[in-house]
């Protein structure tokens, strides 16, 4: 369904505007995930994409895809890879943000499926919109079109710091998270260098 959903929803998607002329920018939203594992962090732009895990090849391979028809069909293409997002609306209690803040408001203890160390980029969805918002006005430009953006705080932090933070804010530090220690097919470390989108798009969060 994954491979499905993103791969061949990105071909169906560029297929459709590469026949009707009158689409004027696509931004195509890829992930962090689409780099993979890494021994060298934080993930520029020029790293490769190399997802292992099935979410993970499916925004490699969409990502590689869009950038083939940015290149062969010269299609205002632009590329955004976003750090975790957060935000108002998240209503996937599997996420670390929504599902800490359910947790601590009704006193029960937050469950940390990683042992807390895995160490992410945090971007607010606020952010996130406007880096697409950014790309599309911008594609126009020659040094934009067909380029891949790396959006993020460049502040990575690791698990329990973020549900540390929550605790504070909500004033329930005394709720103990309990560490299950049993992710699976989860990258410990990853984060993102967000140079390039802030000097040449002008982005910042």
């Amino acid at each position: 369904e994954t491979i499905e959903t993103n791969i061949m929803g990105t071909v169906n998607i560029l297929e459709t505007a590469r026949n009707y002329p009158g689409v004027k920018a696509i931004v195509f939203a890829s992930s962090d995930k689409a780099y993979g594992i890494s021994d060298k962090l934080p993930y520029y732009e020029t790293h490769e994409l190399k997802g292992q895990h099935p979410y993970d090849v499916s925004k490699s391979c969409s990502d590689l895809i869009a950038q083939s028809y940015a290149k062969t069909y010269e299609m205002p293409i632009g590329i955004a890879r976003c750090g975790n997002i957060y935000g108002g609306n998240d209503l996937n209690f599997n996420r670390i943000v929504p599902e800490t803040i359910k947790s601590l408001l009704h006193n029960q203890r937050p469950i940390i499926r990683s042992d807390g160390t895995f160490k992410r980029d945090y971007i607010y969805v606020r952010d996130v919109v406007d880096s697409y918002i950014t790309i599309a006005e911008n594609l126009q430009k020659k040094e934009i079109k067909g380029q891949s953006f790396n959006f993020g705080n460049d502040k990575p932090l690791e698990v329990m710091e973020i549900v540390n933070t929550l605790q504070k804010l909500m004033r329930k530090e005394n709720i103990k998270p309990k560490i299950l220690n049993t992710a699976k097919g989860e990258i410990k470390d990853q984060y993102l260098n967000s140079k390039k989108a802030r000097r040449l798009l002008k982005w910042k969060p």
